[in-house]
């Protein structure tokens, strides 16, 4: 199964993720030893990874990136994709290889799968909340990530059913209050980004005032923050087609509905980084 993202190295990943699980270059360090002391060298077993709630899974190539960095030799049987909608009890993954390697492997495997399937089942569920108002609308993650992460989790929120926003600070100017503050004015900061030739220009406005100025001076996104449903679809027909538009400030389940229906391009939710709770999933062994 192959697996690659832009700016992600997976062999470093699972490398430096089992070195710290191992304590590699600390005293005493570098093994498991609970594997090592209990578990034949050449004892074998299968297992198979399974959700215990219903989830959208994601991070299952990853998973078998950990048991085959220490057991290159096993047998893994995917079951399932990664974007994939499962029941509770669903049966993800298949494996059978060394048991030392296994055992050692698992928890890391299972963390990513977990915490990444998290992610992507809240934001089916902001999906599926936001198409109750909007057909069109489109839902979108945030930089609220994980230090060391972001790759991963705004993966997942695609896996989920969201579109990535900006990567990091290199790919668009967001221009927020203060950036507004320094600068003077809505109008100047935007001014000044387009003067220095970056695009594109996402530009936060928490005020029906501020809109004219930043779409004069070359925004091509307004980020509408805090705004009440009301409020936005006002903010929607200032803006006639003239730039983007996102509801960002105060959504969640019950209220992502409301927003989308207002007419704005996109909804952005920190929460599908930020407060995920990990999926349910498991991991059962039994020796061959």
């Amino acid at each position: 199964m192959t697996f690659t993202l832009p700016g992600f190295d997976l062999d470093t990943f699972v490398r430096e993720t089992l070195a710290e699980d191992l304590g590699v270059g600390l005293p005493g360090g570098g093994k498991d030893v609970t594997s090592e002391s209990v578990i034949p060298a050449d004892a074998r077993f299968s297992g198979v990874m399974d959700s215990r709630d219903a989830i959208v899974v994601a991070g299952l190539p990853l998973a078998q990136a950990f048991f085959r960095h220490l057991d290159p030799s096993c047998v893994i049987e995917t079951l399932v994709s990664d974007g994939d909608a499962v029941a509770a009890d669903a049966d993800l993954m298949r494996l059978e290889g060394n048991a030392r390697a296994l055992l050692t492997a698992e928890r890391s495997a299972l963390n990513i799968v977990q915490h990444l399937s998290g992610i992507a089942t809240m934001a089916a569920e902001y999906v599926t909340a936001m198409r109750a108002g909007s057909a069109t609308c489109t839902l979108l993650d945030t930089r609220k990530t994980l230090p060391g992460l972001r790759v991963l989790e705004k993966y997942a929120t695609v896996q989920g059913g969201a579109q990535n926003h900006r990567m990091g600070l290199y790919d668009a100017a967001m221009i927020k209050d203060n950036h507004v503050a320094v600068a003077g004015s809505v109008g100047e900061a935007v001014r000044r980004a387009r003067d220095a030739g970056v695009s594109p220009i996402i530009c936060e406005v928490d005020r029906l005032d501020q809109i004219e100025p930043a779409l004069e001076a070359g925004a091509d996104h307004l980020l509408l923050d805090n705004m009440p449903p009301e409020v936005l679809k006002e903010a929607v027909a200032m803006v006639a087609g003239r730039a983007k538009t996102e509801a960002s400030g105060g959504i969640n389940l019950d209220t992502i509905a409301a927003k989308a229906a207002s007419g704005v391009d996109y909804c952005s939710v920190g929460r599908l980084t930020q407060s995920a709770p990990a999926a349910d999933v498991g991991l059962d062994f039994k020796p061959l």
